[in-house]
């Protein structure tokens, strides 16, 4: 390895992971798997310390986030999520469902903006749903405000009115502070891409969404560099389907965030490739999009290219090391074009591996890109 690419001073970063339900484990051995690769071909020392949520906390403590879970990550530099979700809890009240376990931690960082990329690798474009023609050379990132809206608005509940009919509120609800805050991450990662925000709201409608777009026309201001274009969330579903190229930066409130960054996912092909980021607070918290999936849980057939995509966005936002993160990328890139195949992008094409294998397959590639840097 060239001095070149060896940072110039080894740092210490402290991890709090947190595998998870169903898959959860078996992706996060992968992503850090690589983190190992990263500390030995470039002179970093992670600090990794394991800490349970969502089911398996239930499990164990009978709380889905427990204290020490949340100490834990509040004495992290970052925090790298499996995923969470297990069937065996879904009649549980909310307080008690592993879902809510995330919630807590999102929390707890004081993260408000949730990260998604959805680029179509080349060699995949056969596993997308939409013709090639129309998919190709997709690169989109989704910022989701994460802390607002209906998810968290009060009052909230289900309650009987004076006739005795069941009735169920939700607040939508946003300030905005929440809303300028959310507009500039947007605004600041697209001046590093191609310098246009794609602003998303129902203005026609809601309250919220007017104020939203005012809100995030005045934050432009602050960067004439970059376009901005508003459009309604229903004409984004559909043009996200239709030309999904036109997209580079799209920032939206909670609910339709959650709504589209999944349908984004599809355009790539398998929800399986997604990372996420949610940053905002001192901590950033990093996860693969895909939820648990019990139902391959165990089998090795989970990919776990979303997870180590995940662990590159640590690098990048949390640790700042932007070259670590880029070559975890490119190794990730050379093992699609080497034709590696989870069950969930195999199309007959290629060579299927499972899980372990695909990790094995990415550190390869990272090792030769060090090596011939």
């Amino acid at each position: 390895m060239s001095e070149s690419v060896r940072s110039p001073q080894a740092r210490l970063f402290r991890i709090a992971v947190l595998p998870g339900d169903g898959i959860g484990p078996e992706v996060v051995a992968q992503a850090i798997k690589v983190l190992h690769a990263i500390e030995e071909l470039f002179g970093h020392r992670f600090e990794l310390a394991y800490f349970p949520i969502g089911g398996v906390a239930l499990r164990e403590t009978g709380v889905p986030f427990p204290d020490q879970t949340r100490e834990g990550c509040l004495q992290s530099d970052a925090v790298l999520l499996g995923a969470v979700g297990a069937p065996e809890f879904d009649a549980n009240p909310p307080p008690l469902k592993p879902e809510t376990g995330l919630l807590e931690l999102r929390r707890s960082l004081g993260v408000f903006a949730n990260l998604r990329p959805a680029v179509l690798h080349d060699p995949l474009i056969a596993a997308s749903p939409l013709r090639p023609d129309v998919v190709r050379g997709t690169d989109l990132l989704i910022v989701r405000e994460l802390t607002g809206g209906l998810y968290f608005g009060a009052p909230r509940g289900i309650e009987r009115d004076a006739e005795g009919n069941e009735v169920a509120v939700n607040t939508l609800r946003y300030s905005r502070a929440e809303i300028e805050r959310v507009a500039r991450v947007a605004f600041h990662a697209a001046r590093r891409r191609r310098r246009k925000v794609t602003s998303v709201d129902k203005a026609n409608v809601l309250e919220t969404s007017q104020l939203w777009r005012r809100v995030v026309t005045e934050v432009a201001a602050e960067f004439p560099d970059v376009e901005l274009e508003h459009v309604y969330v229903d004409a984004c579903a559909m043009y996200l389907i239709a030309h999904p190229r036109r997209f580079d930066v799209i920032v939206t409130e909670n609910m339709f965030g959650d709504i589209l960054s999944d349908e984004a996912a599809m355009l790539t092909g398998s929800i399986g490739m997604l990372p996420s980021a949610s940053i905002g607070g001192r901590i950033g918290l990093y996860e693969p999009v895909h939820g648990s999936a019990p139902d391959i849980a165990g089998k090795g057939v989970a990919n776990p290219l979303a997870t180590i995509a995940s662990v590159a966005m640590m690098l990048r936002h949390s640790f700042d090391l932007t070259q670590e993160a880029m070559a975890v990328e490119q190794a990730i890139a050379r093992v699609l074009e080497r034709g590696y195949r989870t069950a969930d992008i195999y199309r007959g094409d290629g060579q299927l591996v499972g899980t372990e294998a695909m990790g094995d397959q990415v550190v390869a590639q990272l090792r030769e890109i060090v090596a011939m840097s």
